[in-house]
């Protein structure tokens, strides 16, 4: 019988919010069993950039990379961030380890084609190194994984933070039964934004659809639940949505999906 592995991205406004982030890892830190922690941190990354008099580029919900936005996203994702994310939990007693796809090639990657859109370096996934991450979980290390990938050719590139917690996902269902969580400043996906408790508690395929067409769906939330349902195709066996309460089991009021 497989292990228990739970996978939680975190993203949104919980990782400005120094006393949200540092409440959130206490909790993360507690989980008992396999786990993984996956981060974005692109409204970080905007501030930096408009200090630098870089204006960043938003189309369909997802970030245009072009070479100095690169250089700014790499040095907050995978320096500033994911040091002091795994400091935390580190202090938490919980011994992570901060990693990038570059290291130990964990996350293969190529630059998005170009069809309608330019993304610049937008990295696509190809291939996730389950068999090191696995290494890393039986020596009871918590991987934590930031947005920056590779294409082995040197060339690092942006990936969607919700696009490696559903391939990572993906790839380790293969050696365990995974639980993806997604966990951002809202209580999970709303029929509403005017009213931050109108939860949708269910979504499938179908109604996922439904909402698409409504209008319900749009920008951040589209990329976001296209990764939740490219999970559940794949395997994974369980995918949530909701704020940082989704960690401690204690909130009612959250997004399950399924097919």
């Amino acid at each position: 019988m497989k292990s228990k592995l739970n996978i939680v991205k975190i993203g949104g406004n919980i990782i400005n919010d120094e006393g949200a982030l540092t409440s959130f890892l206490k909790d993360f830190s507690a989980l008992k069993g396999y786990k993984i922690l996956v981060h974005g941190g692109g409204k970080k990354a905007t501030e930096l950039a408009s200090l630098m008099g870089l204006k960043p580029k938003m189309i369909n919900g997802r970030r245009i990379t072009d070479a100095a936005n690169l250089d700014v996203v790499t040095m907050v994702y995978a320096g500033l961030l994911n040091k002091k994310i795994t400091a935390q939990l580190q202090k938490n007693n919980c011994n992570a380890m901060g990693l990038s796809g570059v290291d130990a090639n964990c996350i293969l990657a190529h630059k998005r084609t170009v069809k309608d859109i330019d993304y610049g370096f937008a990295g696509d996934v190809d291939e996730v190194n389950s068999e090191f991450i696995n290494v890393l979980l039986q020596n009871n290390v918590t991987p934590v994984f930031c947005a920056i990938t590779h294409d082995k050719n040197g060339q690092l590139l942006n990936t969607n933070a919700d696009t490696i917690a559903s391939e990572i996902a993906v790839a380790m269902s293969k050696l365990f039964n995974v639980r993806l969580n997604y966990i951002f400043e809202l209580k999970g996906v709303l029929e509403s934004i005017e009213d931050k408790n109108s939860v949708i508690k269910h979504i499938n395929l179908e109604k996922y659809k439904q909402l698409i067409k409504e209008g319900v769906i749009s920008e951040g939330m589209l990329p976001k639940l296209h990764n939740c349902f490219n999970a559940l195709e794949k395997g994974v066996q369980k995918v949530k949505m909701g704020d940082a309460s989704l960690v401690k089991n204690e909130s009612n009021l959250y997004t399950t999906l399924s097919l």
